[in-house]
């Protein structure tokens, strides 16, 4: 019986990887990092998903439909985010005062404790980060981040062949 020919070989990892990637892997960092500090500071249990909440929350409050825009999830991924926090007593569902039928979400005053906390360790893993790699690496990548990138691009027309 004859046998296939072996498959070929895979290409070699990409030595570079790509930004998205890089910066996704950034921001794993610092939430793996930062979940673990409020663990061990006793602060309340939350998961990732939940700290992205709490990042893009306005102070007054904020729908979850703008949530889920601004988490880039969908709006059932914000909600159940939004109603783990809400039983945990970090968030509050109050009335909108703009929309007779929309809610908004609110930190409540133990939410604003955790949030507080957040911000004093992040602040303390950007000093360690510095610490790892430089405050100028640090400063650099901040004024990138920083900078007006602009609308993302638009997709480049299809080149027609030349004859």
């Amino acid at each position: 019986m004859p046998t296939s020919p072996p498959p070929p070989p895979s290409p070699p990892p990409s030595p570079h990887r790509n930004l998205p990637q890089l910066l996704g892997d950034a921001r794993r960092w610092f939430e793996e990092a930062l979940l673990t500090a409020m663990n061990a500071a006793g602060g309340p249990s939350v998961t990732s998903t939940q700290v992205q909440l709490f990042a893009v929350l306005d102070a007054e409050g904020t729908t979850v439909a703008a949530l889920a825009r601004r988490m880039g999830v969908t709006r059932q991924t914000a909600h159940q985010a939004v109603h783990g926090l809400v039983s945990a007593g970090l968030l509050a569902q109050v009335p909108d005062p703009a929309s007779a039928r929309q809610r908004l979400i609110r930190r409540t005053p133990a939410g604003e404790r955790a949030h507080h906390q957040a911000e004093r360790l992040l602040r303390d893993l950007e000093r360690q980060l510095a610490t790892r790699i430089g405050h100028d690496a640090v400063n650099a990548l901040r004024a990138a981040l920083e900078a007006p990138w602009g609308p993302a691009p638009a997709p480049a027309p299809p080149s027609t062949p030349t004859t």
